[in-house]
Protein backbone atom coordinates (compact mmCIF):
# COMPACT_ATOMS: atom_id res chain seq x y z
CA UNK A 1 0.00 0.00 0.00
CA UNK A 2 1.26 3.47 -0.85
CA UNK A 3 -0.17 6.89 -0.17
CA UNK A 4 -0.35 9.84 -2.54
CA UNK A 5 -1.34 13.46 -1.95
CA UNK A 6 -5.04 14.15 -2.37
CA UNK A 7 -5.90 15.98 -5.60
CA UNK A 8 -8.18 18.24 -3.58
CA UNK A 9 -5.31 19.44 -1.47
CA UNK A 10 -3.87 21.87 -4.02
CA UNK A 11 -0.38 21.60 -5.41
CA UNK A 12 2.22 19.02 -4.63
CA UNK A 13 4.03 18.72 -2.28
CA UNK A 14 2.71 21.31 0.16
CA UNK A 15 -0.39 19.46 1.33
CA UNK A 16 -0.49 17.07 4.26
CA UNK A 17 -3.76 15.50 3.08
CA UNK A 18 -3.40 12.02 1.62
CA UNK A 19 -5.49 9.33 0.02
CA UNK A 20 -4.79 5.61 0.00
CA UNK A 21 -3.73 4.25 -3.35
CA UNK A 22 -2.92 0.78 -4.60
CA UNK A 23 -1.95 -0.22 -8.11
CA UNK A 24 -2.45 -3.71 -9.57
CA UNK A 25 0.56 -6.00 -9.19
CA UNK A 26 2.13 -3.70 -6.60
CA UNK A 27 3.07 -6.62 -4.38
CA UNK A 28 6.05 -5.49 -2.36
CA UNK A 29 9.86 -5.50 -2.22
CA UNK A 30 10.27 -8.91 -3.86
CA UNK A 31 8.18 -7.68 -6.78
CA UNK A 32 10.42 -4.62 -7.10
CA UNK A 33 13.55 -6.79 -7.03
CA UNK A 34 12.15 -9.08 -9.74
CA UNK A 35 11.30 -6.00 -11.80
CA UNK A 36 14.90 -4.76 -11.51
CA UNK A 37 16.30 -8.19 -12.38
CA UNK A 38 14.13 -8.43 -15.51
CA UNK A 39 14.79 -4.83 -16.50
CA UNK A 40 18.57 -5.36 -16.31
CA UNK A 41 18.38 -8.89 -17.82
CA UNK A 42 20.21 -10.34 -14.84
CA UNK A 43 20.67 -14.03 -14.07
CA UNK A 44 18.63 -14.55 -10.93
CA UNK A 45 21.16 -17.17 -9.75
CA UNK A 46 24.04 -14.70 -10.01
CA UNK A 47 22.69 -11.35 -8.83
CA UNK A 48 25.20 -8.46 -8.84
CA UNK A 49 24.19 -7.47 -5.35
CA UNK A 50 25.99 -4.09 -5.32
CA UNK A 51 24.27 -2.94 -8.52
CA UNK A 52 20.83 -4.23 -7.51
CA UNK A 53 21.11 -2.73 -4.01
CA UNK A 54 22.00 0.68 -5.43
CA UNK A 55 19.10 0.57 -7.91
CA UNK A 56 16.67 -0.60 -5.23
CA UNK A 57 17.69 2.32 -2.99
CA UNK A 58 17.26 4.70 -5.96
CA UNK A 59 13.67 3.51 -6.37
CA UNK A 60 12.99 3.93 -2.65
CA UNK A 61 14.42 7.44 -2.87
CA UNK A 62 12.17 8.27 -5.82
CA UNK A 63 9.11 6.92 -3.99
CA UNK A 64 9.97 9.18 -1.05
CA UNK A 65 10.38 12.17 -3.36
CA UNK A 66 6.92 11.45 -4.78
CA UNK A 67 5.60 11.59 -1.22
CA UNK A 68 4.55 7.95 -1.35
CA UNK A 69 4.30 6.29 2.05
CA UNK A 70 6.62 3.30 1.96
CA UNK A 71 5.56 0.15 3.80
CA UNK A 72 7.93 -1.16 6.46
CA UNK A 73 8.71 -4.27 4.42
CA UNK A 74 10.51 -2.11 1.83
CA UNK A 75 12.77 -0.69 4.52
CA UNK A 76 13.44 -4.18 5.90
CA UNK A 77 14.43 -5.39 2.42
CA UNK A 78 16.68 -2.35 1.99
CA UNK A 79 18.46 -3.25 5.24
CA UNK A 80 18.73 -6.88 4.11
CA UNK A 81 20.28 -5.88 0.77
CA UNK A 82 22.76 -3.56 2.47
CA UNK A 83 23.72 -6.39 4.85
CA UNK A 84 24.23 -8.83 1.97
CA UNK A 85 26.18 -6.17 0.08
CA UNK A 86 28.51 -5.65 3.05
CA UNK A 87 29.10 -9.41 3.39
CA UNK A 88 30.07 -9.69 -0.28
CA UNK A 89 32.44 -6.72 -0.11
CA UNK A 90 34.13 -7.27 3.25
CA UNK A 91 36.67 -10.10 3.69
CA UNK A 92 35.46 -13.08 5.75
CA UNK A 93 36.27 -13.27 9.45
CA UNK A 94 39.47 -15.07 10.41
CA UNK A 95 37.62 -18.07 11.87
CA UNK A 96 35.67 -18.49 8.60
CA UNK A 97 38.68 -18.55 6.26
CA UNK A 98 39.18 -22.32 6.42
CA UNK A 99 35.45 -23.12 6.42
CA UNK A 100 33.12 -23.26 3.42
CA UNK A 101 31.13 -20.03 3.39
CA UNK A 102 27.57 -19.96 2.09
CA UNK A 103 26.88 -17.40 -0.60
CA UNK A 104 25.18 -14.53 1.27
CA UNK A 105 22.77 -14.17 -1.67
CA UNK A 106 21.43 -17.73 -1.37
CA UNK A 107 18.46 -17.00 0.88
CA UNK A 108 17.45 -14.00 -1.23
CA UNK A 109 17.61 -16.07 -4.43
CA UNK A 110 15.48 -18.78 -2.82
CA UNK A 111 12.82 -16.25 -1.81
CA UNK A 112 12.84 -14.66 -5.26
CA UNK A 113 12.44 -18.02 -7.02
CA UNK A 114 9.61 -18.99 -4.69
CA UNK A 115 7.87 -15.67 -5.27
CA UNK A 116 8.39 -15.88 -9.04
CA UNK A 117 6.78 -19.33 -9.06
CA UNK A 118 3.80 -17.94 -7.16
CA UNK A 119 3.46 -15.02 -9.59
CA UNK A 120 3.70 -17.27 -12.66
CA UNK A 121 0.99 -19.59 -11.34
CA UNK A 122 -1.29 -16.68 -10.46
CA UNK A 123 -0.73 -15.06 -13.85
CA UNK A 124 -1.51 -18.34 -15.64
CA UNK A 125 -4.89 -18.74 -13.96
CA UNK A 126 -5.73 -15.06 -14.38
CA UNK A 127 -4.91 -15.30 -18.07
CA UNK A 128 -7.11 -18.37 -18.51
CA UNK A 129 -9.96 -16.59 -16.75
CA UNK A 130 -9.62 -13.55 -19.01
CA UNK A 131 -9.57 -15.71 -22.14
CA UNK A 132 -12.67 -17.75 -21.36
CA UNK A 133 -14.92 -15.44 -19.36
CA UNK A 134 -16.52 -13.95 -22.49
CA UNK A 135 -16.37 -16.99 -24.78
CA UNK A 136 -19.69 -18.32 -26.08
CA UNK A 137 -20.68 -20.91 -28.65
CA UNK A 138 -22.05 -19.54 -31.90
CA UNK A 139 -22.68 -20.92 -35.42
CA UNK A 140 -19.61 -21.17 -37.62
CA UNK A 141 -19.64 -18.18 -40.03
CA UNK A 142 -19.42 -18.61 -43.77
CA UNK A 143 -15.75 -18.62 -44.70
CA UNK A 144 -16.39 -16.04 -47.44
CA UNK A 145 -17.79 -13.63 -44.87
CA UNK A 146 -15.06 -14.24 -42.34
CA UNK A 147 -12.28 -11.68 -42.13
CA UNK A 148 -9.59 -11.86 -39.51
CA UNK A 149 -7.84 -8.67 -38.52
CA UNK A 150 -5.51 -9.38 -35.60
CA UNK A 151 -5.34 -6.66 -32.98
CA UNK A 152 -2.34 -6.05 -30.75
CA UNK A 153 -2.66 -7.84 -27.42
CA UNK A 154 -1.90 -5.56 -24.50
CA UNK A 155 -1.00 -6.66 -21.00
CA UNK A 156 -1.74 -4.75 -17.82
CA UNK A 157 1.34 -2.85 -16.65
CA UNK A 158 2.53 -2.84 -13.04
CA UNK A 159 3.25 0.05 -10.71
CA UNK A 160 6.95 -0.56 -11.11
CA UNK A 161 6.62 -0.31 -14.90
CA UNK A 162 5.08 3.14 -14.36
CA UNK A 163 7.75 4.21 -11.89
CA UNK A 164 10.50 2.94 -14.19
CA UNK A 165 9.10 4.90 -17.15
CA UNK A 166 8.69 7.99 -14.98
CA UNK A 167 12.28 7.66 -13.71
CA UNK A 168 13.52 7.89 -17.31
CA UNK A 169 11.42 11.02 -17.87
CA UNK A 170 12.92 12.63 -14.77
CA UNK A 171 16.42 11.93 -16.06
CA UNK A 172 15.58 13.95 -19.20
CA UNK A 173 13.99 16.87 -17.31
CA UNK A 174 15.68 20.25 -17.98
CA UNK A 175 17.94 21.49 -15.21
CA UNK A 176 16.98 25.12 -15.87
CA UNK A 177 13.64 25.77 -14.18
CA UNK A 178 10.93 27.34 -16.33
CA UNK A 179 8.64 29.81 -14.57
CA UNK A 180 5.24 28.19 -14.13
CA UNK A 181 2.26 29.60 -12.28
CA UNK A 182 1.02 27.83 -9.15
CA UNK A 183 -2.28 26.91 -10.84
CA UNK A 184 -0.55 24.70 -13.40
CA UNK A 185 1.04 22.68 -10.61
CA UNK A 186 -2.19 21.26 -9.17
CA UNK A 187 -2.84 17.55 -9.36
CA UNK A 188 -6.52 18.27 -10.02
CA UNK A 189 -5.75 20.24 -13.18
CA UNK A 190 -3.58 17.43 -14.53
CA UNK A 191 -6.30 14.88 -13.71
CA UNK A 192 -8.82 16.94 -15.68
CA UNK A 193 -6.38 17.16 -18.58
CA UNK A 194 -5.88 13.37 -18.66
CA UNK A 195 -9.60 12.61 -18.41
CA UNK A 196 -10.55 15.15 -21.09
CA UNK A 197 -7.86 13.85 -23.43
CA UNK A 198 -9.04 10.25 -23.06
CA UNK A 199 -12.58 11.34 -23.83
CA UNK A 200 -11.26 12.36 -27.25
CA UNK A 201 -8.80 9.49 -27.75
CA UNK A 202 -8.94 5.76 -27.01
CA UNK A 203 -5.50 5.88 -25.44
CA UNK A 204 -2.22 7.79 -25.33
CA UNK A 205 1.38 6.85 -24.71
CA UNK A 206 2.43 7.43 -21.12
CA UNK A 207 5.20 9.86 -22.10
CA UNK A 208 2.79 11.94 -24.21
CA UNK A 209 1.17 13.16 -20.99
CA UNK A 210 4.43 14.91 -20.09
CA UNK A 211 4.93 17.89 -22.37
CA UNK A 212 8.37 18.89 -23.65
CA UNK A 213 10.18 21.28 -21.33
CA UNK A 214 8.30 20.27 -18.17
CA UNK A 215 10.22 21.00 -15.00
CA UNK A 216 10.85 18.28 -12.44
CA UNK A 217 8.01 19.60 -10.25
CA UNK A 218 5.49 19.53 -13.10
CA UNK A 219 6.59 16.02 -14.05
CA UNK A 220 5.98 14.88 -10.48
CA UNK A 221 2.55 16.53 -10.31
CA UNK A 222 1.54 14.92 -13.62
CA UNK A 223 2.75 11.51 -12.47
CA UNK A 224 0.73 11.81 -9.26
CA UNK A 225 -2.29 12.67 -11.42
CA UNK A 226 -1.72 9.47 -13.43
CA UNK A 227 -1.57 7.42 -10.23
CA UNK A 228 -4.79 9.01 -9.01
CA UNK A 229 -6.80 8.38 -12.20
CA UNK A 230 -5.62 4.76 -12.13
CA UNK A 231 -6.72 4.46 -8.50
CA UNK A 232 -10.13 5.92 -9.37
CA UNK A 233 -10.54 3.50 -12.27
CA UNK A 234 -10.74 6.35 -14.79
CA UNK A 235 -7.93 4.85 -16.88
CA UNK A 236 -6.15 1.54 -17.42
CA UNK A 237 -2.45 1.10 -18.06
CA UNK A 238 -1.14 -1.48 -20.53
CA UNK A 239 2.04 -2.63 -22.25
CA UNK A 240 2.57 -4.59 -25.46
CA UNK A 241 5.48 -6.47 -23.83
CA UNK A 242 7.78 -6.33 -20.81
CA UNK A 243 9.46 -2.90 -20.62
CA UNK A 244 7.69 -1.88 -23.82
CA UNK A 245 5.66 1.24 -24.50
CA UNK A 246 3.13 2.02 -21.75
CA UNK A 247 -0.36 3.03 -22.87
CA UNK A 248 -2.80 4.99 -20.72
CA UNK A 249 -6.23 4.00 -22.00
CA UNK A 250 -9.89 4.82 -21.60
CA UNK A 251 -11.23 1.75 -19.72
CA UNK A 252 -14.42 1.79 -21.79
CA UNK A 253 -12.40 1.38 -24.97
CA UNK A 254 -9.49 -0.69 -23.66
CA UNK A 255 -11.51 -3.90 -23.88
CA UNK A 256 -11.33 -3.89 -27.65
CA UNK A 257 -7.56 -3.59 -27.48
CA UNK A 258 -7.21 -6.53 -25.10
CA UNK A 259 -9.65 -8.88 -26.82
CA UNK A 260 -7.09 -10.59 -29.02
CA UNK A 261 -6.72 -13.61 -26.77
CA UNK A 262 -10.47 -13.90 -26.30
CA UNK A 263 -10.99 -13.92 -30.09
CA UNK A 264 -8.32 -16.60 -30.39
CA UNK A 265 -10.09 -18.71 -27.77
CA UNK A 266 -13.42 -18.26 -29.61
CA UNK A 267 -11.94 -19.54 -32.85
CA UNK A 268 -10.56 -22.56 -31.01
CA UNK A 269 -14.03 -23.42 -29.71
CA UNK A 270 -15.56 -23.03 -33.17
CA UNK A 271 -13.03 -25.27 -34.80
Amino acid sequence: MVVVPSPDSGSYPESSHTVHFRLPVFEGPLDLLLHLIRENKIDIYDIPIVEITNQYLEYIGLMKELNLEIAGEYIVMAATLIHIKSRTILPPAVEEVDEPVEDPRSELVRRLLEYQSYKDTTAHFRKREEIWKNVFYRPLPDKDDFQFEPEPVLFEASAFDLISAFKKLLERAPEQAIEITRETLTVTDRINYIVERLEREDGVRFEELFEEGFTRMTLIVTFLAVLEVVRLGLVKIYQEKDFGIIWVMNPGKAGAQTSGEQEEASETVLS
